[in-house]
């Protein structure tokens, strides 16, 4: 089974080669370098979905900010199990 994250793009690493381009994401205050070269649209402040370190789409923010907390809740959930 595979899972992709919502995370928020924090900085934007350039590059000559727009498929070389990575940037900084937060999961909950985990932070990652990632691959953006699917999303070359992407600026600081964008939630992406990120499967096996690549950026593989945009997400609103409403929707990844109910992603998270569905996530949150589930954790909780699971830790009075």
């Amino acid at each position: 089974m595979c899972l992709a994250v919502p995370a928020k793009i924090v900085q934007i690493i350039l590059t000559d080669d727009v498929l070389l381009r990575t940037g900084r994401v937060d999961f909950s205050g985990v932070q990652k370098t990632v691959s953006l070269a699917y999303v070359p649209e992407a600026v600081a402040g964008d939630y992406v979905i990120v499967h096996a370190g690549f950026a593989i789409s945009l997400l609103d923010e409403s929707e990844a900010l109910a992603s998270l907390q569905a996530f949150d809740d589930l954790a909780r959930f699971e830790a009075t199990l």
